[in-house]
């Protein structure tokens, strides 16, 4: 009997829960960072829509391997026992005021990595336009406070405006490109894009 794309996502959250983590997005940012290698030991990095908390584990596990730090922000709590030592957590809206203050007191970061999405209603050209809104500000965020050198990966669902954020991204980074990681599911329609190596303002 053929076995789906589906089951095999499948697989994907059994493993996750096997490995100890919240989500099966983890796998995601581990094949964007064997590809591209994002983040390193001793990195400053900011995780916007943390929650609940796969990303901000795996780069505290794999990635910054004691030496570095992390703050991690969303709206919901890290649902992560305990957070680990290298990680600052913040619960709010990683855009308001008073949250945005904190992120600026701490960095400049040398890597944001982002899977945030919106609320989704069902209505993909509402879910779209809620998706880009996000990825602008994060990415808006990334030109203002990543260091020379630094990387982003964030999210966003394809519908038309990836492409102006994409080229917006190309006025700050040495290189820009979307990518999909094997551990999305078919029928998604999210994608990454991943800035490398921001240039000198």
């Amino acid at each position: 009997m053929a076995t789906s794309r589906r089951d095999r996502a499948d697989s994907y959250t059994k493993r996750a829960h096997k490995e100890g983590y919240p989500a099966r997005s983890v796998y995601k940012l581990e094949e964007i960072q064997k590809t591209t290698r994002i983040i390193k030991p001793g990195d400053n990095v900011l995780d916007i829509g943390a929650a609940p908390g796969s990303w901000t584990l795996y780069t505290h596990r794999e990635l910054l391997k004691g030496k570095g730090r992390i703050i991690a922000v969303d709206l919901n709590p890290l649902n992560l026992d305990p957070v680990p030592l290298t990680v600052t957590a913040f619960v709010g809206d990683a855009f308001s005021k008073d949250i945005r203050s904190l992120l600026v007191e701490n960095g400049p970061y040398d890597a944001i990595i982002s899977d945030v999405a919106p609320m989704t209603m069902g209505n993909r050209a509402v879910d779209t336009a809620r998706s880009e809104y996000l990825t602008e500000q994060v990415v808006f965020l990334a030109k203002e406070h990543l260091k020379e050198h630094g990387n982003l990966v964030v999210k966003i669902f394809q519908g038309g405006g990836e492409v102006a954020i994409i080229k917006e991204m190309r006025t700050f980074f040495t290189k820009v490109k979307p990518f999909k990681p094997k551990a999305c599911r078919d029928d998604s329609f999210e994608i990454y894009l991943i800035g490398l190596d921001k240039k000198r303002t």
